[in-house]
């Protein structure tokens, strides 16, 4: 049975409610469009979701850190311009160590600063100084002149000549600067400590790749005050403000294409909205073979598609101790017991799962936001156990992901290694930090199903395409099929929070003929901030995220 909701008008329709989604939405609600967002999770926000257990732990799912949200950073950029560029306040991590990268026989405090960095990796590895040089000098030059080519205003010919580091080194795979500088195996695994923010070793990631990433966190490291909600929260916030609608529980089963052109979605229970604008910030892979379908499409980017590969899942070990952390520094810490990233990388695409982890992300949410009620009760701690897996299913006891309709939740075999595993991240973990089980309180490990299962992913990464056709290639916005556009952590403009929040606005700009985000940077502001509503003392991120409609619904779990 299909029904079609003839009486409601939409000038666009976005798929999915993660940040590139509502940032696109609302840009061009503020711009005067009627924007419906169809979310199928019971709330928006994607991978900066939180979730919150015992009436006392708030977690966080994907924003452990941002980087560069400093008065000339991006994402306060991109929200000013929305006119709520006061409505997230970020709290910067200490700039003389942030990350702590830690090896066996070494361990490296990354601070805010590119000199500061040179030198601390030098001390460590003096034996690779001249190489850590030219690798440090490369990667900072390609690093600023990206951000400056996402900001400037000037023509496509004067940013090609800007940019001569990104085309001399953009698209080749890191592990080729590393031959190029001659640095050893233990210099390149201090190096790509910090490649599981992006998902990809050495070998498959480009120099861009890694060079945005860490130019952004050493522009400084910060936390978004009040949780990852937040920010999902104030973007639901403008677009409802502009006349826009979130609808969550609303899970699209096609996007209508007609003589290439897009023309509406369809829901899984048959509803139906027409628009002559449709944005995908579902799952790439999905949104090309599923949704629309690949008939629709050029070959060259269905080839490309049907040969992609995804960057490796994380499995996520939520933590929360009735007593403080023995450790003190709110850095986050990455974790190797062996010092060849290289061959943990092989290791993981060779399908194995090891019963040791031989890596660990630990991040400190409690430390991050000291004395945050949302976070934990007084005295206690909060904090998550990361790791990478292999891709695919069958080392969890299953054939078929929850995006496809697989069970897993209750099938023994999927029980059996989840406890497992479990327990190998505990071990890891209490080499990492030392004792801790007696203390907990809370224990829960997501696994890459569990990423699938609540945002769509193919094989439940949460950093989307890895590869996709030539070496460093992605998707621009722009799909070839009329009026149909994409957003997300599978686009040009990359994974984490501040790349598809990025995608978003450059999706908007794309639409609506304007440079948006260069406008932003320089103070231009798109939205009406009187418009936006007043938050209350008891103002609730996860409620907001639910859409206006089922804002008041039942069943949404607190924190006293």
């Amino acid at each position: 049975m299909t029904t079609t909701s003839t009486e409601e008008q939409w000038d666009a329709i976005v798929v999915g409610g993660g940040l590139g989604s509502l940032t696109c939405a609302a840009y061009l609600a503020a711009a005067g469009r009627r924007v419906l967002v169809l979310e199928q999770h019971d709330w928006a926000g994607g991978n900066s979701h939180v979730f919150r257990r015992r009436r006392a732990y708030e977690f966080d799912v994907g924003v452990h850190y941002l980087g560069d949200c400093g008065p000339d950073g991006v994402i306060p950029a991109i929200l000013s311009g929305l006119g709520a560029g006061d409505r997230v306040r970020f709290r910067e991590l200490d700039r003389d160590c942030f990350d702590e990268v830690r090896v066996p026989g070494l361990t490296l405090d990354v601070p805010a600063d590119w000199n500061a960095y040179l030198t601390r990796l030098q001390r460590a590895l003096p034996e690779d100084a001249e190489g850590l040089r030219t690798f440090t000098g490369i990667c900072r030059a390609v690093g600023g002149e990206q951000r400056w080519a996402l900001l400037t205003d000037a023509t496509l010919p004067q940013i090609a000549a800007g940019t001569e580091n990104v085309r001399a080194w953009g698209r080749r795979p890191l592990a080729e600067l590393f031959d190029h500088c001659g640095l050893s195996t233990r210099a390149r695994t201090v190096l790509a400590a910090q490649s599981p923010n992006y998902g990809m070793g050495p070998d498959v990631a480009t120099v861009a790749t890694h060079a945005t990433v860490t130019d952004h966190y050493l522009r400084g490291a910060y936390v978004p005050e009040g949780g990852g909600q937040v920010l999902a929260a104030t973007l639901v916030e403008v677009l409802e403000a502009h006349g826009g609608e979130l609808r969550t529980r609303s899970r699209v089963a096609s996007i209508d294409v007609t003589d290439r052109t897009a023309t509406g979605v369809r829901l899984t229970d048959g509803t139906s909205f027409t628009a002559p604008l449709v944005i995908s910030g579902a799952d790439y892979r999905r949104t090309v073979l599923d949704l629309v379908g690949e008939e629709h499409f050029s070959p060259r980017i269905v080839r490309a598609t049907r040969e992609a590969t995804m960057g490796l899942p994380f499995a996520t070990l939520y933590v929360a101790l009735d007593r403080p952390p023995a450790r003190r520094s709110e850095a986050n810490l990455w974790w190797y017991d062996h010092e060849d990233i290289g061959d943990l990388y092989r290791g993981l695409h060779a399908g194995e799962q090891p019963d040791d982890v031989r890596f660990l992300f630990v991040s400190f949410a409690s430390l991050k936001e000291p004395g945050a009620r949302h976070l934990a009760p007084p005295g206690h701690a909060n904090f998550q156990l990361m790791t990478m897996c292999p891709p695919g299913y069958r080392h969890w006891g299953v054939e078929r992901g929850p995006a496809e309709g697989g069970r897993y939740r209750r099938e023994p075999a999927y029980l059996a290694e989840k406890q497992r595993f479990t327990e190998a991240v505990l071990r890891a973990g209490e080499r990492a930090l030392g004792p801790f089980r007696e203390h907990i309180t809370h224990l829960e490990l997501a696994t890459p199903l569990t990423q699938e299962r609540y945002t769509l992913s193919t094989g439940g990464s949460p950093f989307g395409l890895a590869t996709w056709g030539a070496t460093g290639a992605r998707p621009d916005t722009a799909t070839g099929v009329g009026g149909l556009h994409v957003v997300g952590q599978s686009t040009r403009y990359g994974s984490g929070i501040t790349g598809v929040m990025v995608s978003g606005i450059a999706c908007a700009s794309r639409i609506l003929g304007r440079r948006l985000l260069t406008a932003a940077h320089t103070g231009a502001v798109f939205g009406d901030r009187d418009r936006l509503p007043a938050r209350a003392a008891d103002w609730d991120p996860l409620a907001v995220s639910r859409g206006a409609a089922r804002r008041d619904a039942r069943g949404l779990a607190k924190v006293d």
